[in-house]
């Protein structure tokens, strides 16, 4: 099928322009066509804008083992609603996603329910090393150094260094110093106030951690990413490694991300939301929230994703320190920032280098995180001047609850495709729409960080 859509405020590469964009079966044939091109389909876009669907690349959909939180269908759904087109899920399922043929059990999974495009990270243990140097089909390999569940916790050096040393794709980590985490929670031990998390995963636990990683990398030469960065500390650590690359030609090895709830709730708002606001990392205070900015805008932080970590809202309710950490978010990402963008925060074209083009290139996808001819027809048409009240009734995601539930935020997705297919559209899902297994040529090293 072949769609002409006109008269759009199209992000591209090199900037915002209104032109029209053709899509012919699963992808972009051209840019700034002729306004009278042939097509099955024509959409006028006038006062709309057309983004390149979100990436996100850190996400816990929970299926297998978990299901009563969040499922591949459910959650897919909540991706198309949102504007997301593509994710890559983490290991931590039940069981963990730890040898090769778990890993294409839950790939098999996702092309019989979801309706978007997929990856999963495969998970490291002390003791799989074999595994990981064999894995295929994966954005790369996901260690728990700290906040892990079952046997995926890594935090003895020798482990680590055999992991950075011995393996090839790219990795990734949770970074929170395990030692420091238990020796606070002994100090806390008792206190039934939620806020104490944020002293239990505190600051020396972030820094250590993610210092340690980045050592990691730069003596093996290895190709890192920072997930979910939440403190001022850390920002600067990733700042002072980008200024030691300033003097040389190399490329770099360490790349990073923020998330919403890191980037707009800090301590402040624990009294409000309780333990709805519990996740790992910890939130933070509001001079880390105005830091993690800065990094993003400085280019120290390369990409936003939403660490999507449902659970019931009745696990949620359990008395602190019983409950269980993360929130949902996938489906009101993009919305948040481009809330922002509407505040003067940020730009429209940082957000889709955020959420879109740098997350392709890190992990280092084909043909997506842009919209040029020939990449995949993974579309976003936003309305940026639509206000809308995120409401937990309405949410996607099976545990219908969100942090933002009685905000208005001003810019939303209106209409979503995958690989030319048209997913979501007037707050409806299409069922039929399935999407593909990303593929990673990380033979390119990295292309993020090329001009092209």
């Amino acid at each position: 099928m072949k769609t002409l859509i006109k008269n759009a405020q199209v992000v591209l590469p090199a900037g915002l322009v209104q032109t029209n964009v053709v899509v012919d079966g699963p992808r972009i044939a051209e840019v700034d066509a002729a306004i009278q091109t042939r097509a099955d389909e024509v959409i006028d876009a006038g006062g709309l804008h057309l983004l390149p669907g979100v990436i996100d690349d850190q996400v816990h959909f929970r299926e297998p083992g978990l299901a009563h939180k969040e499922d591949l269908r459910t959650a897919s759904r909540a991706c198309a609603k949102g504007g997301v087109t593509t994710f890559l899920e983490m290991p931590n399922t039940v069981p963990a996603a730890t040898t090769q043929r778990l890993l294409d059990d839950k790939r098999r999974l996702g092309a019989e329910k979801s309706s978007v495009n997929y990856g999963f990270y495969i998970g490291a243990t002390p003791h799989n090393i074999d595994e990981l140097r064999r894995a295929r089909n994966t954005p790369g390999i996901k260690i728990f150094i700290g906040s892990s569940t079952g046997d995926l916790l890594v935090d003895e050096q020798e482990a680590l260094e055999r992991i950075f040393a011995e393996t090839t794709l790219p990795i990734t980590a949770h970074c929170e110093d395990e030692a420091t985490v238990r020796a606070n929670a002994a100090r806390f031990a008792g206190v039934a106030d939620v806020a104490v998390h944020s002293q239990i995963r505190d600051v020396a636990a972030a820094t250590i951690a993610t210092r340690r990683a980045i050592d990691l990398a730069v003596r093996h030469r290895r190709r890192f990413h920072v997930l979910h960065v939440s403190t001022a500390a850390e920002a600067e650590l990733l700042g002072q490694y980008y200024a030691s690359l300033a003097a040389s030609s190399a490329r770099p090895l360490v790349t990073a991300e923020a998330c919403p709830h890191h980037l707009l709730l800090n301590v402040d708002d624990y009294w409000r939301l309780g333990t709805l606001a519990q996740m790992n990392p910890s939130l933070k205070t509001a001079d880390d929230n105005r830091a993690l900015w800065r990094a993003l805008a400085d280019g120290c932080i390369q990409v936003v994703a939403t660490d999507h970590a449902p659970h019931t809202l009745q696990e949620k309710a359990r008395p602190y320190p019983h409950s269980p950490s993360g929130m949902p978010n996938v489906e009101n990402s993009l919305a948040l920032m481009l809330n922002e963008v509407n505040r003067g925060r940020c730009t429209l074209q940082q957000v889709v280098r955020w959420m879109c083009d740098a997350p392709a290139r890190t992990w280092d996808i084909v043909g997506k995180g842009r919209i040029a001819p020939g990449y995949d027809a993974d579309l976003v048409l936003v309305d940026m001047n639509l206000a809308r009240t995120v409401r937990n009734e309405e949410q996607f995601a099976k545990c219908r609850w969100s942090a933002w539930h009685g905000a208005e935020l001003t810019g939303w997705p209106v209409r979503t495709w995958v690989r030319g297919q048209e997913a979501f559209r007037d707050g409806r899902i299409d069922e039929t729409v399935r999407g593909a297994e990303a593929q990673f040529d990380h033979a390119r090293g990295g292309s993020w960080a090329t001009a092209d």
